[in-house]
């Protein structure tokens, strides 16, 4: 979204408000237009909040609707909160007993998040990696990031989708697909790609069936998803936001961040949920380097003047022959420039292939290593659960494989993994002999 498109956006809720405010002035049936809610920004509703234009009641039964609409083709919506209404009543009440103080509430108080389903929460809704392994499971908390939603007064409305184990399962299934959820598709285009892992959180948003949502990113999961469902995604600093009660991949790069429709309102989700928490030694450390005050205060319509931005050529080669896709990025080249920004064209990074090549930079290799580690710890902190082990993760796909469409998809990844363990475990032995 381009910022005359975001100021046209905003002109065009005000003026849906004041249109609003006139009927129910003039004493007509009261009717929240539907358009009042669709792309609705975090400060849009809290502004209609304050002009009891809208309640959070309306505003979850608005997304239940959309989903209970949308879902069926567009598989961004995993698990819907059994208890979201009776929250949204909740948070309409304390908003009603705040109003004769001065106090503020928080900024995401009575607003609807849909979370990723590899994030905990201890309540009727499951949190599985999108895979019937973990069906079932009950996890001891709220990973930390819900506890702060929670004080913040946000509504947790459900799980979204995912690509299963977050794409660590096996490479031969297509991005946002997972045995629980099925196939994740493209809002804007059926037959684009959704990319992932958290393509659900991204989906929802740009479909209107949530507010805002929590993604995870390892590699790409957050950026990927929101470029390509055209929302914003925001990948915060590893240990800048809690990876407690979330299922892991590779401690070393987990992170937790926003997927929402403005930068605004990513911001805003960020400010919500950073911070130190007890469960999550990282967070301690990078803790003192959040700004007083929050990251909300740097939001500015002008900040991009006289920023610098480089343009890597070389990450463009792949497009050089497509006119139509150059065209489309020389159009965003010119509203950067015309926003102020200097662009720094053919800007080059030392060794970018290597890096950027999963396999040869030895990533991929560490990121299996620290699964296991890391999976089977969060497995054994369950209350319950079905599976204990990776390896009892490979048996259940493997039993179960009309469930998990092991025929069809496999779990080579997974076996990848354990080959690499097994591997591990022999040359030990033999470094002890």
């Amino acid at each position: 979204m381009t910022p005359s498109m975001a100021t046209n956006s905003c002109s065009l809720f005000w003026v849906l408000l004041l249109i609003l405010q006139s009927t129910l002035s003039n004493g007509s049936e009261s009717i929240t237009p539907r358009s009042l809610m669709e792309e609705a920004t975090v400060d849009d509703l809290q502004l209609a909040f304050k002009q009891k234009l809208l309640t959070s009641r309306q505003v979850v039964q608005f997304y239940l609707d959309q989903i209970h609409k949308l879902n069926q083709d567009l598989r961004g919506v995993l698990e819907i909160n059994p208890d979201a209404l009776s929250q949204a009543d909740i948070a309409d009440k304390e908003r009603s007993e705040y109003e004769s103080s001065a106090q503020t509430l928080p900024k995401l108080h009575g607003i609807p998040v849909l979370l990723k389903d590899n994030i905990a929460t201890k309540d009727k809704l499951n949190t599985t990696a999108g895979s019937f392994a973990l069906l079932g499971s009950v996890v001891p908390r709220d990973a930390g990031v819900v506890s702060k939603l929670r004080s913040s007064g946000a509504i947790i409305l459900g799980k979204a989708t995912l690509s299963e184990w977050a794409y660590i399962r096996t490479s031969k299934a297509p991005y946002g697909w997972s045995a629980r959820g099925g196939q994740g598709v493209n809002p804007y285009n059926s037959s684009l790609e959704v990319c992932g892992s958290s393509s659900g959180s991204a989906i929802s948003v740009s479909a209107n069936m949530v507010s805002v949502s929590l993604g995870t990113e390892t590699d790409s999961s957050i950026l990927c998803p929101a470029s390509f469902n055209s929302v914003v995604g925001f990948k915060p600093t590893v240990g800048l936001t809690s990876r407690a009660g979330v299922i892991p991949v590779s401690p070393r790069q987990d992170t937790i961040g926003p997927i929402c429709r403005t930068v605004a309102d990513a911001v805003h989700v960020l400010d919500t949920i950073v911070g130190i928490d007890s469960n999550d030694n990282s967070t301690n450390e990078v803790s003192q380097y959040i700004p007083v005050g929050g990251y909300g205060q740097f939001l500015n319509s002008n900040g991009l003047k006289g920023k610098r931005l480089g343009i890597v050529s070389l990450m463009f080669l792949q497009i050089k022959d497509d006119a139509f896709l150059n065209q489309t990025f020389e159009q965003h080249f010119t509203t950067l420039r015309e926003q102020g920004a200097i662009l720094v064209e053919n800007l080059e990074i030392a060794n970018l292939e290597d890096i950027h090549d999963f396999t040869s930079s030895g990533e991929f290799v560490a990121m299996l290593a620290e699964f296991k580690i890391a999976l089977n710890a969060y497995l054994g902190d369950l209350v319950k659960s079905p599976v204990r082990t990776l390896g009892e993760v490979i048996a259940f796909n493997k039993n179960n494989s009309y469930l998990e469409k092991n025929d069809d998809y496999g779990q080579n990844l997974l076996k990848q993994l354990r080959r690499l363990m097994e591997s591990e475990q022999k040359s030990l032995r033999h470094c002890q002999i």
